[in-house]
């Protein structure tokens, strides 16, 4: 007889993935993690292994974890906040807010010399800039090209040796390059999404970290999530691992104490920035799910969180991003497959594996994944501290969601 459970999960799919997670901590390939699934509310957690890879203090439910690019999904619910309040329109040209941007120049072709370019149709509109089409980003497809090579050696993008600079000479050196594409023509990764925290700092008159703490942490009780980590809690991070890829062997990324989310940063990166807990995550994902609203107060209006979760990409666009994760396998381990891109998060537009069309969310470098499936009224997220390097994360993530996925009893 099969057991059942009151949350839409059975006794015997819970202990499956309890024991798939425990499989990875114990093959030494994991050092610890932390594993929260919602359905009907309910709530199930499990933590694993320790904070550093050779023991250390244990994984527990409120472990602080840098979020990487998981933080997408969430610093643009500021943007949300803003289109609700019409201080921002998605046709707006950005020119009043970003003049660094005002009359961009586009690439000739996407691997020309920089000084060989035209000047663009249009100029960029906040929808591009939400939509990650303004015409810049991390493209896998473009690497070594000049205009990559140029992206990197300014310093616009985060996880480099040297932190990004303040957000005004971030914008400056962001203003001098050309567009590779035109706006509003291809689906790029990452500069957009720090772009739209300087776009909303510029629109408020506060700090990115202060328009998203005042609108979206604190109203949905996210006390733990920010842009650094303060120093009275500093022992609730764990050391981030990045694995050399030959042997396997455990290299500190970033160490909790002195390391980079140790201190506030001079750049506040919607993209990439944000240390935050399950039950912080959670709590934001919850709050989509329940079409904008959290324990009766409302966040963001039902329209702005189906704008946001609902797929933004022409098929053309759709296309180059789906070539770019199946192309790039071998260096994402099978992560990004899903087809679409709403704003700020991937959403699934076809069924390439156990989970269903319509769960929006993303993962993060830093070996962390979090999404919701409106279709089963499902939330699950999983945090660990080990880079892309090796494909580790990516396994117990894709574990994660498979095992997920047959823990249901209807």
């Amino acid at each position: 007889m099969m057991e059942h459970s009151d949350n839409g999960f059975s006794a015997a799919g819970l202990r499956r993935l309890r024991e798939v997670l425990a499989r990875h901590v114990e093959s030494g390939k994991i050092p610890g993690l932390v594993a929260l699934v919602s359905r009907g509310g309910q709530t199930h957690v499990e933590t694993f292994g320790t904070m550093q890879h050779d023991g250390g203090a244990p994984m527990r439910r409120d472990t602080i974890f840098r979020m990487a690019s998981t933080s997408k999904p969430l610093s643009m619910a500021a943007a949300m906040v803003l289109l609700d309040e019409c201080r921002l329109r998605l046709d707006d040209v950005v020119d009043a807010w970003l003049p660094e941007l005002a009359g961009p120049r586009v690439l000739a072709r996407p691997d020309a010399p920089l000084d060989d370019t035209v000047p663009a149709r249009r100029p960029i509109t906040v929808r591009d800039v939400l939509t990650s089409t303004f015409g810049l980003g991390m493209d896998m497809t473009s690497l070594g090209t000049p205009i990559m090579n140029e992206i990197f050696a300014r310093g616009l993008t985060p996880n480099l040796p040297e932190p990004m600079p303040g957000p005004d000479e971030w914008m400056r050196r962001l203003g001098e390059l050309p567009l590779q594409y035109r706006p509003g023509e291809r689906w790029q990764y990452q500069l957009s999404n720090d772009l739209v925290g300087v776009l909303v700092a510029r629109v408020t008159g506060q700090s990115f970290e202060e328009f998203l703490r005042e609108r979206v942490f604190e109203p949905l009780g996210m006390k733990d999530t920010g842009f650094h980590v303060p120093a009275d809690q500093i022992d609730r991070l764990p050391t981030l691992y990045a694995p050399d890829p030959a042997t396997g062997e455990f290299l500190a990324w970033d160490e909790p104490k002195g390391g980079r989310w140790s201190r506030p940063p001079a750049f506040q990166s919607g993209g990439g920035g944000l240390v935050s807990t399950a039950d912080d995550y959670h709590a934001y994902f919850q709050m989509l799910l329940n079409g904008g609203t959290y324990q009766g107060d409302r966040i963001l209006s039902r329209a702005a969180v189906e704008l946001m979760t609902t797929n933004r990409l022409t098929p053309e666009q759709q296309a180059v991003r789906h070539a770019m994760a199946t192309g790039n396998v071998h260096i994402s381990f099978g992560q990004g497959q899903q087809g679409g891109w709403g704003l700020g998060m991937a959403v699934r537009t076809y069924r390439g594996d156990h989970t269903p069309i319509g769960q929006f969310g993303w993962d993060g470098g830093s070996g962390t994944s979090a999404y919701a499936d409106p279709a089963n009224q499902l939330t699950g997220i999983l945090l660990c501290q080990l880079g892309y390097t090796v494909p580790s994360p990516a396994h117990l993530v894709s574990d994660f969601w498979t095992t997920l996925y047959q823990a249901f009893d209807n």
